[in-house]
């Protein structure tokens, strides 16, 4: 049985950078690729992003069984931690990891976590 987990991170972007990146290298360290059949092979996850001031907010919610929090919650800890992503486009974007953690769900993120863990 899947639970759900929350993660967040603070980063700053560089001056043009997308803030589409972190999320894309969460998905990457999760899912192995952009793009797979079928569900997240380990932990489904929705990733949300929203600027604050100079910085800039990701939320990771992910599912998986709770023996594989550790390992999940690792996973996207060093996606963040790396600083940066090449994306499909071939364009680089970096970040300074401001800092990040565990966190708890969310009163809003509770639809999006039931929907996670019934995945199948």
């Amino acid at each position: 049985m899947r639970t759900a987990f929350a993660h967040e991170a603070r980063l700053v972007l560089d001056e043009d950078g997308d803030e589409r990146a972190p999320g894309g290298a969460v998905t990457l360290a999760l899912c192995g690729s952009w793009e797979h059949p079928g569900p997240c092979p380990l932990a489904p996850h929705h990733t949300t992003s929203r600027p604050d001031d100079d910085a800039l907010v990701v939320r990771v919610v992910f599912a998986c069984a709770p023996a594989d929090e550790d390992t999940a919650r690792e996973l996207l800890a060093e996606a963040l931690d790396a600083g940066e992503l090449m994306g499909p486009d071939g364009v680089r974007t970096r970040w300074r990891l401001l800092h990040q953690g565990a966190d708890d769900l969310r009163p809003d993120e509770e639809d999006q976590a039931a929907r996670l863990v019934a995945e199948p």
